[in-house]
């Protein structure tokens, strides 16, 4: 290499004779440009001979697992609407909004003085009703068994009486007129046989008089379980358990059923649902394992696996839409939230990797800048499997073949000074 010393402004006077050691300002100034020079031209020589600097770095094999980048969200498997069976005033809201509730605590409270009263009044008709029933059975049945009794006796006695009568009459000790009255009355007595024993028949279990006073007894009931019912739906509960993740309704808000009052995220399996662009469609396999973490706690992560492909592909969005389940998810997940996740779509053992970033026309004709003997010249390759930060070379190059860190435009066979990059996947 060529090195050139300029001569320095102290050694030019101290060699000087003394009548020359005296230099006037124009002299100097030469004498600096002359130094400017010759640094500069240094430097040309150094840049046009030996070439720029340039980061590279060395091929080597290692094991490659391929991920697929993707964000998402977190869903629960399904979402309640949560809302009024009636219409009402709501009295009192005691949770609020991302509240974890469990089943069968109140969510809402509507205004229940009037459907109270209402019970109380159908209680009322049921007793109403077994008062009936008890008189039935204790009264009136009672009554019409001794009336039939009464019923029977009169009929046997009347019966003697006309038996009586009509020897008499044969004998001619009567006339036509007092055995008529005797047929009249022992027919008369018979009749009320007849009719006691059918009224008798009615307030048996199996009769109509009991069949009335039990419909009635059962109607009475009916409304206490519609009042009860009613009074019940005043109080609106969680389904199951879980988080609320909307709240739409305030205290003295009038609701009517239809209206969707609040949403229950149910607690079990979380899910996070996530939009792939198509052209990674053909890598995903159910199985696949993830590791996901949320926006608001980066530096976290946790294991997803891939459960569910949509068949479809969006074609608005060009993506497809895909599910992963949480065997195992952190306390602080929440519905809805961000997530970003790694998918390990494919795994090789021990191949060549390549920086990403050194390769040119990654989607057309793939190449590279090898270096050779501190030149660069073009390299193609054949590629395999693909990644954000490194790629797998299949063909074209060697381990131990040394390329240029990044895919910048040099010139072919252009020298350059080698940078070595230490560059671990």
């Amino acid at each position: 290499m060529l090195l050139v010393v300029a001569p320095t402004y102290h050694d030019f006077m101290m060699n000087a004779p003394a009548k020359n050691r005296l230099l006037g300002t124009s002299q100097i100034l030469k004498i600096l440009a002359l130094t400017g020079l010759v640094t500069v031209s240094w430097f040309a020589l150094q840049w046009g001979w030996l070439g720029p600097e340039v980061s590279v770095v060395s091929i080597e094999k290692q094991d490659f697992v391929q991920t697929v980048v993707a964000s998402g969200r977190v869903e629960s498997p399904h979402r309640i609407d949560v809302g009024s069976q009636m219409t009402g005033t709501v009295q009192k809201v005691p949770v609020t909004e991302g509240q974890t509730v469990q089943s069968g605590q109140v969510l809402i409270e509507l205004e229940s003085s009037e459907l109270e009263a209402s019970l109380q009044q159908a209680n009322a008709n049921v007793l109403q009703a077994q008062a009936k029933m008890r008189q039935l059975k204790e009264v009136q049945a009672p009554v019409a068994s001794q009336a039939y009794q009464q019923a029977l006796i009169n009929q046997e006695n009347n019966q003697s009486a006309l038996k009586r009568t009509q020897e008499l009459f044969n004998q001619g000790f009567v006339g036509r007129s007092a055995l008529d009255e005797f047929k009249k009355l022992s027919a008369l007595s018979s009749s009320q046989v007849l009719s006691l024993t059918d009224q008798l028949k009615s307030f048996n279990q199996d009769g109509s008089e009991f069949a009335l006073a039990q419909a009635s007894l059962l109607m009475a009931q009916s409304g206490v379980d519609l009042a009860r019912s009613r009074l019940h739906y005043a109080r609106i509960l969680a389904p199951v358990s879980g988080t609320l993740i909307a709240r739409n309704v305030e205290t003295g808000d009038v609701v009517q059923p239809g209206k969707i009052l609040m949403v229950l995220s149910p607690r079990g399996a979380t899910e996070l649902v996530v939009q792939i662009d198509e052209k990674h469609f053909r890598q995903l396999k159910v199985g696949q394992v993830a590791r996901a973490s949320a926006d608001a706690f980066g530096n976290e992560q946790f294991k997803a696996i891939l459960s569910f492909i949509n068949p479809g592909v969006d074609a608005q969005r060009g993506s497809v839409t895909v599910k992963f389940k949480v065997p195992t998810p952190p306390a602080y997940l929440q519905q809805d939230m961000t997530v970003s996740l790694n998918i390990e779509v494919a795994e090789r053992q021990q191949v060549l990797m390549v920086p990403t970033g050194a390769i040119h026309d990654i989607e057309k004709k793939a190449w590279v800048q090898k270096v050779v003997n501190k030149r660069v010249v073009r390299q193609d390759i054949q590629m395999g499997l693909r990644g954000s930060g490194y790629s797998e070379v299949i063909k074209g190059l060697a381990a131990g073949d040394i390329i240029v860190r990044e895919a910048s435009v040099l010139n072919e066979n252009a020298r350059i000074r080698a940078h070595r990059v230490s560059d671990k996947s």
